[in-house]
Protein backbone atom coordinates (compact mmCIF):
# COMPACT_ATOMS: atom_id res chain seq x y z
CA UNK A 1 0.00 0.00 0.00
CA UNK A 2 1.29 3.47 -0.90
CA UNK A 3 2.19 5.76 2.00
CA UNK A 4 -0.16 8.72 2.44
CA UNK A 5 1.73 11.96 1.77
CA UNK A 6 1.34 14.27 4.76
CA UNK A 7 2.15 17.95 5.10
CA UNK A 8 3.56 19.30 8.34
CA UNK A 9 3.33 23.03 9.04
CA UNK A 10 5.69 25.27 11.02
CA UNK A 11 4.43 28.50 12.66
CA UNK A 12 5.57 31.60 10.80
CA UNK A 13 7.25 34.50 12.57
CA UNK A 14 5.97 38.08 12.29
CA UNK A 15 7.87 41.20 13.38
CA UNK A 16 4.99 43.43 14.48
CA UNK A 17 6.32 44.99 17.67
CA UNK A 18 5.38 48.66 17.94
CA UNK A 19 2.05 48.71 16.11
CA UNK A 20 -0.27 51.68 16.61
CA UNK A 21 -3.11 50.90 19.03
CA UNK A 22 -2.42 47.15 19.17
CA UNK A 23 -0.10 46.33 22.05
CA UNK A 24 2.86 43.97 22.01
CA UNK A 25 1.15 42.08 24.85
CA UNK A 26 -1.92 41.47 22.67
CA UNK A 27 0.31 40.32 19.83
CA UNK A 28 2.21 37.85 21.99
CA UNK A 29 -1.03 36.29 23.25
CA UNK A 30 -2.36 36.24 19.70
CA UNK A 31 0.78 34.59 18.32
CA UNK A 32 0.36 31.86 20.93
CA UNK A 33 -3.21 31.21 19.79
CA UNK A 34 -2.06 31.08 16.17
CA UNK A 35 0.62 28.54 17.04
CA UNK A 36 -2.11 26.43 18.62
CA UNK A 37 -3.95 26.31 15.29
CA UNK A 38 -0.76 25.18 13.56
CA UNK A 39 -0.20 22.46 16.17
CA UNK A 40 -3.79 21.21 15.95
CA UNK A 41 -3.72 21.24 12.13
CA UNK A 42 -0.67 18.98 12.19
CA UNK A 43 -2.21 16.74 14.84
CA UNK A 44 -5.49 16.33 12.98
CA UNK A 45 -3.69 15.57 9.72
CA UNK A 46 -1.70 12.89 11.52
CA UNK A 47 -4.82 11.35 13.07
CA UNK A 48 -6.75 11.38 9.81
CA UNK A 49 -3.78 9.85 7.98
CA UNK A 50 -3.76 6.98 10.48
CA UNK A 51 -7.46 6.36 9.92
CA UNK A 52 -6.99 6.37 6.15
CA UNK A 53 -4.00 4.04 6.45
CA UNK A 54 -6.10 1.67 8.58
CA UNK A 55 -8.89 1.58 6.01
CA UNK A 56 -11.36 3.27 8.39
CA UNK A 57 -11.99 6.42 6.33
CA UNK A 58 -15.75 6.06 6.07
CA UNK A 59 -18.50 8.63 6.36
CA UNK A 60 -20.27 6.40 8.87
CA UNK A 61 -17.21 6.43 11.13
CA UNK A 62 -18.06 9.18 13.67
CA UNK A 63 -14.42 9.61 14.73
CA UNK A 64 -13.29 10.16 11.13
CA UNK A 65 -16.20 12.53 10.50
CA UNK A 66 -15.53 14.65 13.59
CA UNK A 67 -11.81 14.93 12.90
CA UNK A 68 -12.44 15.91 9.28
CA UNK A 69 -14.96 18.59 10.24
CA UNK A 70 -12.63 19.90 12.94
CA UNK A 71 -9.78 20.15 10.44
CA UNK A 72 -11.59 22.91 8.54
CA UNK A 73 -11.77 25.03 11.70
CA UNK A 74 -8.13 24.52 12.70
CA UNK A 75 -6.74 24.78 9.17
CA UNK A 76 -8.58 28.02 8.38
CA UNK A 77 -7.65 29.36 11.80
CA UNK A 78 -4.00 28.86 10.88
CA UNK A 79 -4.24 30.31 7.37
CA UNK A 80 -6.39 33.34 8.22
CA UNK A 81 -4.07 34.34 11.05
CA UNK A 82 -1.16 34.23 8.61
CA UNK A 83 -3.07 36.54 6.25
CA UNK A 84 -3.98 38.81 9.17
CA UNK A 85 -0.51 39.15 10.67
CA UNK A 86 0.94 39.35 7.18
CA UNK A 87 -1.15 42.37 6.18
CA UNK A 88 -0.03 44.54 9.10
CA UNK A 89 3.18 46.54 9.59
CA UNK A 90 4.57 49.13 12.01
CA UNK A 91 5.55 51.22 8.99
CA UNK A 92 2.08 51.55 7.49
CA UNK A 93 1.04 54.17 4.97
CA UNK A 94 -2.29 55.95 5.09
CA UNK A 95 -3.52 55.08 1.60
CA UNK A 96 -3.15 52.16 -0.82
CA UNK A 97 -1.19 52.41 -4.05
CA UNK A 98 -2.98 53.56 -7.19
CA UNK A 99 -3.54 50.05 -8.58
CA UNK A 100 -5.29 48.80 -5.46
CA UNK A 101 -7.18 52.07 -5.02
CA UNK A 102 -8.49 51.85 -8.58
CA UNK A 103 -9.67 48.26 -8.04
CA UNK A 104 -11.47 49.20 -4.82
CA UNK A 105 -12.98 52.28 -6.45
CA UNK A 106 -14.13 50.20 -9.40
CA UNK A 107 -16.15 48.04 -7.02
CA UNK A 108 -17.36 50.63 -4.48
CA UNK A 109 -17.11 53.99 -6.23
CA UNK A 110 -14.19 55.21 -4.13
CA UNK A 111 -11.73 54.05 -1.50
CA UNK A 112 -13.53 55.65 1.46
CA UNK A 113 -16.83 53.93 0.60
CA UNK A 114 -15.06 50.57 0.47
CA UNK A 115 -13.32 51.29 3.78
CA UNK A 116 -16.58 52.23 5.51
CA UNK A 117 -18.22 49.05 4.22
CA UNK A 118 -15.30 46.89 5.38
CA UNK A 119 -15.37 48.54 8.83
CA UNK A 120 -19.14 47.98 9.02
CA UNK A 121 -18.68 44.28 8.27
CA UNK A 122 -16.01 44.03 10.96
CA UNK A 123 -18.28 45.84 13.43
CA UNK A 124 -21.09 43.29 13.19
CA UNK A 125 -22.04 41.41 16.36
CA UNK A 126 -20.41 38.05 16.91
CA UNK A 127 -16.93 36.61 16.58
CA UNK A 128 -15.33 36.08 13.22
CA UNK A 129 -13.39 37.79 10.45
CA UNK A 130 -13.88 40.61 7.97
CA UNK A 131 -12.27 39.81 4.63
CA UNK A 132 -12.03 41.80 1.40
CA UNK A 133 -11.99 39.29 -1.44
CA UNK A 134 -11.20 39.63 -5.13
CA UNK A 135 -13.41 37.71 -7.54
CA UNK A 136 -10.78 36.64 -10.10
CA UNK A 137 -13.44 36.31 -12.82
CA UNK A 138 -15.01 39.76 -12.52
CA UNK A 139 -11.99 41.53 -10.94
CA UNK A 140 -14.36 43.05 -8.40
CA UNK A 141 -13.79 43.29 -4.65
CA UNK A 142 -16.44 42.38 -2.08
CA UNK A 143 -16.35 42.40 1.73
CA UNK A 144 -17.51 39.34 3.66
CA UNK A 145 -18.16 38.23 7.22
CA UNK A 146 -16.58 34.88 8.07
CA UNK A 147 -18.13 33.10 11.03
CA UNK A 148 -15.56 31.26 13.18
CA UNK A 149 -12.87 30.47 10.56
CA UNK A 150 -14.45 28.25 7.97
CA UNK A 151 -18.04 29.42 7.42
CA UNK A 152 -18.56 32.07 4.75
CA UNK A 153 -15.36 31.82 2.70
CA UNK A 154 -16.26 32.11 -0.98
CA UNK A 155 -14.83 29.32 -3.14
CA UNK A 156 -12.34 30.65 -5.67
CA UNK A 157 -12.24 34.19 -4.27
CA UNK A 158 -8.83 35.54 -3.21
CA UNK A 159 -8.33 37.23 0.20
CA UNK A 160 -6.79 40.69 -0.18
CA UNK A 161 -7.25 42.12 3.33
CA UNK A 162 -8.02 40.04 6.40
CA UNK A 163 -9.06 41.46 9.78
CA UNK A 164 -9.52 39.32 12.88
CA UNK A 165 -12.48 40.50 14.96
CA UNK A 166 -12.50 37.73 17.53
CA UNK A 167 -12.33 39.45 20.92
CA UNK A 168 -8.88 38.00 21.66
CA UNK A 169 -7.56 40.30 18.91
CA UNK A 170 -8.30 43.42 20.96
CA UNK A 171 -9.63 42.63 24.45
CA UNK A 172 -6.37 43.47 26.25
CA UNK A 173 -6.37 46.91 24.62
CA UNK A 174 -10.07 47.79 24.32
CA UNK A 175 -13.36 46.99 25.99
CA UNK A 176 -15.73 44.60 24.17
CA UNK A 177 -17.90 47.62 23.33
CA UNK A 178 -14.90 49.43 21.79
CA UNK A 179 -14.43 47.22 18.76
CA UNK A 180 -14.64 50.30 16.52
CA UNK A 181 -11.47 51.66 18.17
CA UNK A 182 -9.69 48.40 17.41
CA UNK A 183 -10.84 48.59 13.78
CA UNK A 184 -9.40 52.12 13.56
CA UNK A 185 -6.13 50.80 15.01
CA UNK A 186 -6.12 47.94 12.52
CA UNK A 187 -6.45 50.36 9.58
CA UNK A 188 -3.60 52.45 11.00
CA UNK A 189 -1.36 49.38 10.67
CA UNK A 190 -2.44 47.95 7.31
CA UNK A 191 0.45 47.11 5.01
CA UNK A 192 -1.09 48.29 1.74
CA UNK A 193 1.98 47.09 -0.16
CA UNK A 194 1.20 43.51 0.89
CA UNK A 195 -2.45 43.94 -0.11
CA UNK A 196 -1.30 45.28 -3.49
CA UNK A 197 0.99 42.26 -3.89
CA UNK A 198 -1.92 39.91 -3.20
CA UNK A 199 -4.01 41.75 -5.79
CA UNK A 200 -1.22 41.61 -8.39
CA UNK A 201 -0.64 37.90 -7.73
CA UNK A 202 -4.37 37.14 -7.99
CA UNK A 203 -4.60 38.92 -11.32
CA UNK A 204 -1.56 37.00 -12.55
CA UNK A 205 -2.96 33.72 -11.27
CA UNK A 206 -0.25 33.25 -8.66
CA UNK A 207 -0.34 32.56 -4.93
CA UNK A 208 1.30 34.91 -2.43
Amino acid sequence: MATLAQQSYTPKKFDLSGLQGISDNTLQVHFGLYEGYVKNTNLLNEQIAEIVKGGQAQGANPHFAELTRRLGFEYNGMVLHEYYFGNMTKNAGAQPASGLSETLSGSFGDFETWKKDFAAVGGMRGVGWAIAYLDPHTQRVSNHWITLHEDGNVAGFVPLLVMDVWEHAFLLDYKPSERSKYIEAFFANVDWNVVQQRLDAAKAGRAV
